[in-house]
């Protein structure tokens, strides 16, 4: 049977996971005017996002960056019908040129919405994180296979056989994860303090109203709860 996970509604990391912190004070209101552009360039208000349904939105922290990439792989096996039943979207942002977005998707086969926010505007008013700081007592993620040195290795490589050569957003920048809508309303929030510190998927869903747990280590299997 798996695991039964509590209601969490404030900022977790790694190592605070099990004793709690603080509520996170982050108010949608500030940001949902700073616009956000799909693959076409076609720009969208960031509340579209969030007006009218449950949405689950990743931040990423450049779409070169190897842990991301493998996080935003285990996205792409997410079923649609198990978003369809729990009436959520999921939608990833980064932070590069919107022109990177189609070359990204097809390496991940991230098949749901993905929008870039170039100038960091969300990312720096919701106060996301911009250095990396890891502990002791992190756990690994269960969604990143690649160790650090071979991993920034790929990423390197891939920078470098892009046709444009550039790093896809700032290298310092950290993401995070927040659940919201419909309307302005924030079920959850988190900012990753380094490339490892994604919130676990099923974590994720389950906190947005999904009833199924999915195994990512090969292919996505539902176990029935």
């Amino acid at each position: 049977m798996a695991e039964v996970v509590s209601p969490i509604t404030r900022q977790v990391s790694r190592e605070s996971r099990e004793i709690g912190t603080p509520a996170v004070d982050i108010h949608l209101e500030d940001v949902q005017d700073c616009l956000i552009y799909d693959r076409h360039g076609v720009s969208i208000p960031f509340k579209k996002l969030y007006q009218d349904r449950k949405s689950v939105i990743i931040f990423v922290r450049n779409f070169l960056c190897y842990s991301c990439k493998e996080y935003v792989e285990d996205l792409s096996k997410i079923p649609k019908d198990v978003l369809e039943d729990a009436d959520i979207r999921l939608v990833v942002i980064g932070q590069s040129a919107h022109h990177h977005i189609e070359p990204f998707c097809s390496l991940t086969g991230y098949p749901y919405e993905i929008y870039v926010d170039p100038k960091r505007c969300i990312y720096q008013k919701l106060g996301m994180k911009r250095e990396e700081r890891f502990t002791d007592s992190a756990h690994p993620s269960p969604h990143v296979k690649s160790g650090m040195f071979m991993g920034q290795m790929k990423s390197i490589w891939r920078a470098m056989t892009s046709p444009v050569f550039d790093f896809q957003g700032d290298l310092h920048q950290q993401g995070g994860a927040i659940i919201a809508g419909p309307g302005s309303q924030v079920h959850f929030s988190h900012f990753d303090t380094n490339r490892l510190d994604h919130m676990p998927i099923n974590w994720l869903l389950q906190l947005a109203g999904v009833q199924q747990t999915l195994d990512f280590t090969d292919k996505p299997k539902i176990i029935h709860v």
